[in-house]
C-alpha cells in the first residue's frame, strides 16, 4: 500500500516536472525541448517508427523529421494529465504515414494501417506512455504473427526460433533436424516466402510461388533476417 502511494507521488512529481519543461519549451527554450526529445526519442524510435517503417535508416530519418516537427509545432500542444508522450506519438505516426505513402518497399504496416492509427490517436482519449508502448508492441507482434501464418509452418518456425527468439543458429538447426548449412538455406527461403506473403494480391500473382522447404535452394551465405522489411534483393 505504501509502495503504491510512493509510486503515485513519484509519478505526480515527474508529470509536474514534465509540465514545466513543456511550458519552457513553448516559450522557445531549446534546452527544455532537447530534454523532452532526449527523454522520449528512444521510445518513439523503438515502438512507433522502427516497427512501422521496417529499417533502422528509415526510422532514424523519420525520428529526425519528427524532432523538427515537434520544434515547429510544440506551441500547438495543450497539456493533459497523461503527459507529453501521446501528442509526440501522433506526430511520429503522421511522419511514418508520410514515409509509407512515398515508399515502395514491403513492410508489415501499410499506409492505410497507419492512417487509421493516426485517426484513432487523434480522436481517442490519450493513454499513458506505458500503455501506448505496450499497445504498440502488441500490435507489432500481431503483425508479425499474421505474416508468419501465411507462410509454410516450417518456414515460420525457422523465423520464430532464429529471429524472434534469437536462438543460436546451431541450436535452431538441431531443433529443425538439419545441418547448420542446410538451415542457412532454409532461413533464406523462409524470408523469401515471408516477402511474397506480404505482397499485394496482384503482386503475388505476378511472382513465382515459394519453393518447398525440402526442395533444393540457392546456396547458403547471405540471409536477411529483418522481419519488418525484406528487400527485393533477397528474392
Amino acid at each position: 500500500m505504501l509502495g503504491a502511494v510512493a509510486d503515485d507521488d513519484a509519478l505526480e512529481r515527474a508529470r509536474e516536472r514534465e509540465r514545466r519543461l513543456v511550458e519552457r519549451a513553448q516559450t522557445g527554450d531549446r534546452i527544455a525541448v532537447g530534454e523532452l526529445l532526449t527523454q522520449y526519442g528512444p521510445a518513439l524510435y523503438r515502438t512507433v517508427l522502427l516497427p512501422r517503417l521496417g529499417s533502422e535508416a528509415a526510422a532514424k530519418d523519420a525520428l529526425s523529421e519528427t524532432y523538427a516537427k515537434v520544434v515547429e509545432r510544440i506551441g500547438q500542444f495543450q497539456w493533459q494529465s497523461v503527459g507529453f508522450y501521446p501528442w509526440l506519438r501522433v506526430v511520429a505516426l503522421r511522419v511514418a504515414l508520410d514515409h509509407l505513402r512515398a515508399r515502395k518497399r514491403l513492410v508489415l504496416w501499410d499506409a492505410e494501417d497507419v492512417e487509421r492509427e493516426v485517426d484513432e490517436a487523434s480522436t481517442a482519449t490519450p493513454l499513458d506512455q506505458r500503455l501506448e508502448e505496450r499497445r504498440d508492441a502488441e500490435a507489432a507482434r500481431a503483425k508479425v504473427s499474421a505474416a508468419l501464418d501465411r507462410i509454410h509452418p516450417r518456414y515460420a518456425r525457422a523465423i520464430r526460433l532464429r529471429v524472434l527468439e534469437e536462438r543460436p543458429r546451431e541450436e535452431v538447426a538441431q531443433l529443425l533436424s538439419v545441418t547448420p548449412a542446410t538451415f542457412d538455406v532454409l532461413l533464406h527461403r523462409a524470408i523469401a516466402a515471408l516477402k511474397k506473403g506480404l505482397l499485394p494480391v496482384e503482386g503475388a500473382a505476378a511472382t513465382t510461388s515459394a519453393s518447398s522447404p525440402h526442395s533444393p535452394g540457392p546456396r547458403a551465405g547471405r540471409t536477411k533476417t529483418d522481419l519488418t522489411e525484406v528487400g527485393d534483393d533477397d528474392a
